[in-house]
């Protein structure tokens, strides 16, 4: 059986087609309010890519994308499973400038993933971009974006709330910002997503950065493709989760690596080899414009904001036999 939590005494807040209405409401509502604080525009994405492109995305190495061939192209594929690399060359060629981004709905297919309350095979996400000189490449910088993001959260939440007045969760757009060595420094005896959980339930809402290149004792907080985020300028978005009692991540993001983080990152992490690939010669040979991007959970935000205890119950996947049966013996209703 993987891994899930049945809260004690709980029950959905809202029926099956509240539910759904409450769901449309989100996604009407949230991408507004985001366009509007980054100055994006929406455009449309791909399932697939070709597998000889570089352009999917690695996660951290070991998960396997479902791949397959297409006879007629003449090409192997696979299903994306985030759209990092994908954005940044769109940005180039639909002639996007400085100040200006895109945003699109993403759906993945992630097969090897640990399927618990938050995570299933199922990945849908609002992943956005942005192009930014290079002098707005620094931490000011990604913390007044992060702000942005939190704002239009907060205040997709106030008017989610005035449609659903039964819903109880609350949110804080005051954000802590601390780095993932100031957490092991605070935390050294946890893990790391024991820390995230210490940190969220004292502060609410935080933003966790500098993730990827190893600590202090020696081990990155959490692994983080050498290729799309810079290290020492990327984060995550957590809320304090009451229901579940845990660090809920609703974004990563970050800003992007130049040529010199890139050829840092590529050698610290072996990779090397992806030099070759036509992304990757691109980004080091400085053809493709300096970016702000992330990816931000839609079944993630629908759980948070309508307080439910399982992402089955916002989207429909695929679970094992005995999480179907935890579930219904414990009223949810999995889609």
């Amino acid at each position: 059986m993987n891994n899930v939590y049945i809260p004690k005494d709980y029950k959905c807040p809202l029926t099956i087609y509240e539910m759904q209405r409450a769901i449309d409401f989100i996604k009407k509502v949230f991408p507004y309010r985001l366009s509007s604080e980054l100055n994006l525009k929406r455009v449309s994405a791909p399932l697939f890519v070709d597998e000889a492109s570089g352009l999917n995305d690695n996660l951290n190495g070991y998960e396997r994308p479902v791949g397959f061939d297409v006879p007629a192209a003449g090409r192997d594929c696979q299903v994306v499973q985030s759209l990092a690399k994908w954005k940044r060359y769109a940005l180039k060629r639909y002639d996007f400038y400085v100040g200006k981004g895109l945003y699109t709905d993403m759906n993945a297919i992630r097969r090897d993933e640990e399927l618990d309350n938050l995570h299933s095979v199922y990945v849908d996400q609002w992943d956005w971009e942005k192009i930014i000189t290079r002098e707005e490449r620094n931490l000011d910088y990604l913390k007044e974006t992060v702000q942005k993001i939190v704002n239009a959260i907060c205040d997709t939440w106030g008017q989610l709330k005035n449609e659903f007045p039964v819903l109880s969760t609350e949110l804080s757009n005051e954000i802590t910002y601390i780095t993932t060595q100031e957490l092991e420094d605070m935390y050294p005896d946890l893990e790391p997503k024991e820390r995230e959980t210490a940190f969220a339930k004292d502060h609410k809402t935080i933003c966790l950065m500098k993730i990827g290149g190893a600590l202090k004792s020696g081990k990155p907080h959490d692994g983080r493709a050498p290729d799309y985020d810079d290290w020492e300028l990327n984060c995550d978005i957590i809320f304090w989760n009451e229901l579940l009692q845990q660090a809920f991540e609703v974004s990563s993001m970050g800003i992007r690596v130049d040529e010199e983080s890139l050829d840092r990152q590529l050698t610290i992490a072996g990779c090397d080899d992806r030099r070759n690939l036509p992304f990757h010669k691109a980004l080091l040979n400085g053809e493709l414009p300096l970016t702000i991007g992330g990816g931000i959970g839609q079944s993630r935000l629908c759980m948070l904001m309508i307080g439910t205890a399982h992402i089955g119950e916002v989207h429909a996947s695929m679970w094992d036999d005995a999480t179907r049966e935890a579930c219904e013996k414990a009223g949810i209703m999995l889609l």
